[in-house]
């Protein structure tokens, strides 16, 4: 068993990750600014926390094996490209000062490349309504990147991120979509979720990112 912080427990994400870490036995410490909004349960302690507060996200992750961030501050948030790098750095500021050295940040997939050179998020038919969020990501993941302290891992969904059953399968890629026979490959966020867990539990990249997909 792991004690593990989660940045973004009630988002689609941020929900899924929570349960499948539950499931698995390990102890999850959910950062919320409103810690109403998660039910008491066995294995949940709720640390009220704002994640564009470094110090805060640091007081509430320390003592943990590891921070999983499913952190979006929301599709309709105006400033959404400004508060989703400011939730980033405050995260890797605070997990740093808290001393806890394994970082797993979900992602977009519009950095993933859908050619050499060229990014999914640059391409004429990405969809409009996603790119902000999108730039935003391919910012955080630069951001990461850059990181030479923290066992960070960056994850990028599948293209197509869908609700659905938990399978417990998927297959991985590294910089470029897992793609199927129709194209790019769609996962359940259940599935995300058995994923990230699994990287959390037997680490396979360290300082790199993949994908995931059917």
């Amino acid at each position: 068993m792991m004690k593990i912080a989660l940045i973004g427990p009630t988002g689609f994400v941020g929900s899924a990750v929570l349960e499948e870490l539950l499931a698995r036995g390990h102890a999850v410490v959910a950062l919320a600014r409103d810690p109403a909004k998660l039910p008491a349960r066995g294995g949940l302690t709720v640390a009220k926390a704002d994640v564009l507060d470094g110090a805060q996200v640091a007081e509430a992750v320390r003592g943990s094996d590891a921070v999983v961030s499913a952190f979006n501050p929301g599709w309709s948030d105006p400033a959404l490209y400004d508060n989703f790098l400011k939730g980033t750095r405050a995260t890797f500021d605070g997990v740093k000062a808290a001393g806890v050295k394994r970082l797993l940040v979900v992602g977009g997939a519009g950095s993933l490349y859908a050619a050499p050179g060229l990014q999914l998020v640059d391409t004429p038919e990405f969809p409009a309504q996603w790119k902000t969020g999108a730039l935003a990501a391919r910012e955080a993941l630069k951001l990461i990147q850059q990181e030479t302290s923290l066992d960070w891992t960056f994850l990028s969904p599948a293209v197509h991120l869908e609700p659905g059953e938990r399978t417990g399968r998927y297959r991985v890629e590294l910089d470029t979509p897992v793609m199927d026979a129709n194209g790019p490959a769609h996962v359940s966020v259940a599935d995300l979720a058995v994923a990230i867990a699994d990287e959390i539990e037997k680490p396979q990249h360290i300082r790199r990112r993949f994908t995931v997909g059917y």
